[in-house]
């Protein structure tokens, strides 16, 4: 009950504080199934959108990564591992479910280190890891490489599929043609970068960001700090999260990183090349690299299928309904985009909760 008074409090205030059309992006899956869950949309004023931007790691990953991992599990004596997310996103002609039907070994773990475990109870498969993630993923996937190193497996192996999500906010507001006016920041990438990786993109775009939790009174708290923000003109990065987000972050983790990889350019699926928004193995775990050991070529292929909306959507650009796809041709049980696979989806998320 205090809870849903507390809730009741915090619609009324940012009632208070939307007095003209405004839109505001999460950028983390887990807050968009949150959101969604809460019914959210429904209850704030109509000129105020949440929009859901580029949060799915799965939903990002380019199609010919997808292709890529699809042509290594066809070949002998590769074992291919990933989440279960994966499996269902769709390549050009198949995806590693169908493979996996299809007498292929594709193999559903739930961590880095279970793929690890996998390679070394049998020396005599290659086994890949499909490297997807954000910075909460990937400092799990440097340690587990870490580990293989001390270890001396030399049949383990990870595809690079690493997303960084300061660039892609930066991108988004640089060239996605969405308005946006301010950023719901992702609770669980922060803690591992640290609030004060957003403050250049701040800076920069003076645009409000906030770092917020993932309960529906965090994010109504976060909502309103940022029209708080906006209210007034400013543009600050402030933390709602404070119980598990720091101005550093995870100096732990944040190492470990620097060590096992490099920045580089990527690939963001529906968005295009984003400079410096990507992770490669350093020098010292080049080894490691799948498309090192196992060279394979894949025809390049466009981003979705014929009318999906997915780009759009993770761009801020539509809502999932106004795909003229959603809830016709795709829907979760035979999805056409990533964005209805994935559990973290924007697709996904309104179709099992509305919009």
């Amino acid at each position: 009950m205090r809870a849903q008074v507390e809730a009741e409090q915090r619609y009324g205030r940012i009632a208070e504080l939307v007095t003209r059309p405004l839109a505001l992006m999460e950028v983390c899956g887990t807050h968009t199934m949150a959101i969604s869950k809460a019914g959210l949309r429904s209850r704030v004023p109509r000129p105020l959108r949440l929009l859901s931007g580029p949060g799915c790691p799965v939903c990002v990953t380019p199609r010919e990564q997808i292709d890529q991992a699809i042509a290594m599990a066809r070949e002998p004596g590769v074992v291919v591992a990933s989440f279960g997310d994966m499996l269902r996103v769709p390549g050009a002609t198949s995806s590693l479910e169908r493979e996996r039907a299809a007498g292929a070994r594709v193999q559903i773990v739930y961590s880095p280190v279970d793929a690890l475990a996998l390679a070394q109870d049998i020396p005599d498969q290659l086994v890949v890891f499909i490297g997807v993630g954000f910075e909460t993923t990937s400092p799990t996937v440097a340690a587990t490489l870490v580990r293989a190193a001390e270890a001396a497996v030399d049949n383990f192996y990870v595809l690079p599929a690493f997303k960084l999500v300061p660039p892609a906010m930066a991108a988004l507001l640089a060239g996605g043609g969405a308005r946006i006016d301010g950023f719901i920041c992702p609770g669980h990438v922060t803690a591992i970068i640290g609030s004060a990786a957003y403050r250049p993109l701040c800076d920069q775009h003076h645009i409000p960001c906030v770092v917020t939790g993932f309960e529906v009174l965090d994010i109504l708290d976060g909502v309103t700090m940022l029209l708080e923000q906006i209210a007034t003109g400013r543009a600050a990065v402030e933390v709602q999260y404070r119980r598990a987000v720091t101005d550093a972050g995870n100096t732990t983790a944040r190492a470990l990183l620097e060590r096992v990889f490099r920045v580089c350019d990527s690939s963001w699926r529906g968005i295009g090349t984003i400079p410096g928004s990507g992770l490669e193995l350093a020098p010292e775990f080049e080894r490691f690299d799948a498309r090192r050991r196992i060279p394979v070529e894949v025809a390049p292929a466009p981003g979705f299928d014929r009318g999906c909306a997915c780009g759009e959507v993770m761009r801020g650009l539509l809502l999932p309904p106004d795909c003229p796809l959603f809830g016709q041709a795709c829907v979760p049980a035979h999805p056409v985009g990533p964005c209805m696979v994935s559990s973290e989806g924007a697709c996904a998320a309104y179709h099992r909760y509305g919009g």
